[in-house]
């Protein structure tokens, strides 16, 4: 069976319920959540989870959050597919498949 390119998530800690505000949280610092989910998920905007990470972590917590989010390529659906096409591309020139 063919793998996706779509990450999947494994976590230590507990997954939130979907309906608790913790989850929008949750998800966020999830590496492998990307925006795309969250919004089909809870309804919020890329933007609104900016918002409410802004409200609900320090300072500091949210410039390490922000500077992550913008360096992470799977956070954003289309990014990570792309990355992983590249990946798919780089390999099989190398290899000559």
């Amino acid at each position: 069976m063919k793998k996706s390119n779509r990450p999947e998530t494994r976590v230590k800690n507990k997954e939130p319920q979907k309906t608790d505000p913790d989850w929008i949280i949750w998800a966020a610092w999830a590496d492998r959540i990307t925006f795309e989910e969250i919004f089909e998920k809870s309804g919020k905007s890329e933007k609104e989870v900016i918002k409410i990470m802004r409200g609900n972590l320090s300072q500091r917590s949210f410039k390490l959050w922000r500077e992550r989010v913008r360096n992470k390529s799977i956070k954003n659906r289309k990014k990570f597919e792309l990355s992983r096409k590249k990946l798919k591309i780089s390999k099989s020139d190398f290899f000559g498949e």
